[in-house]
């Protein structure tokens, strides 16, 4: 564990109180550190953009809090909505065709899953909120990344490495690139094999009313189960399901996918 990085952090805390800018010293007194101790952490502070220094003369300096705040602010809370939204629909979806059902988002350059609702089947996929996924694996990543502006899709695609978990894992850009197209092109994600070779997932999108996709709607089950039921009726209930979780969102359908 970083101490430095804790004390540092801990400094903001010193902002949620009454007064919103503060001097060194105040900062200095409340956290019974040295002047250059808290000049230094919040110097890192300001930096990264949590601090703003405010220079009205030479004597008078103040710190308060940056935007970069308030951007990972609007963050955290957009992703709470989108659970809050999402799990009621999530768990009718569940209930209509008894398979797992999982809320996928971008993380920097890997998907993450933020909610799951699991089926009452004897056999189960041994997936968890939390877990981390590579974008070129598994239905609701590709889905997140055939979906990004194409510039930083392209700054995603340039670092990527590739890993062969099974046979039927993408492992290369060309075959991934024509993956992109396909998901681009049918409004939807399919992986067969790809995580586990035992397993079939598809995704929709989940968007905003920005138009953004801001998540990856997944279903996903045994191959013995989900073969005969993706084409029946899965595919189109989770369609349906991601619609109407973007629509709660303040989506408005349009031809932009």
């Amino acid at each position: 564990m970083n101490q430095s990085v804790i004390k540092a952090l801990r400094l903001l805390d010193f902002f949620l109180e009454e007064k919103k800018e503060l001097t060194l010293s105040e900062i200095a007194t409340k956290s019974n550190m040295p002047k250059p101790s808290a000049y230094r952490f919040l110097t890192s502070l300001e930096v990264s953009g949590f601090l703003v220094k405010i220079k009205n003369t030479e004597q008078d300096v103040r710190y308060r809090l940056g935007l970069k705040l308030l951007e990972l602010g609007n963050i955290v809370s957009e992703q709470l909505d989108l659970r809050t939204i999402a799990l009621p629909w999530m768990r009718e979806l569940c209930a209509d065709i008894n398979e797992a059902v999982h809320l996928v988002i971008l993380d920097g350059d890997e998907a993450v899953y933020i909610e799951k609702v699991e089926s009452s089947q004897a056999v189960r996929l041994h997936t968890r909120v939390g877990k981390r996924s590579e974008l070129y694996i598994g239905s609701g990543p590709k889905l997140l990344l055939a979906y990004l502006p194409e510039t930083e899709r392209e700054t995603l695609l340039e670092k990527m490495t590739f890993t062969k978990l099974t046979q039927y894992t993408i492992k290369n850009k060309e075959i991934l690139y024509k993956e992109i197209e396909q998901i681009r092109c049918n409004g939807y994600s399919i992986s067969k094999g790809e995580q586990d070779e035992e397993t079939i997932g598809i995704s929709y999108p989940v968007l905003d009313y920005t138009h953004k996709v801001i998540a990856a709607l997944t279903v996903s089950g045994p191959n013995t189960r989900m073969q005969v039921k993706v084409e029946e009726t899965i595919r189109k209930k989770t369609k349906e399901t991601a619609s109407r979780i973007s629509h709660e969102l303040g989506y408005i359908e349009t031809n932009v996918l």
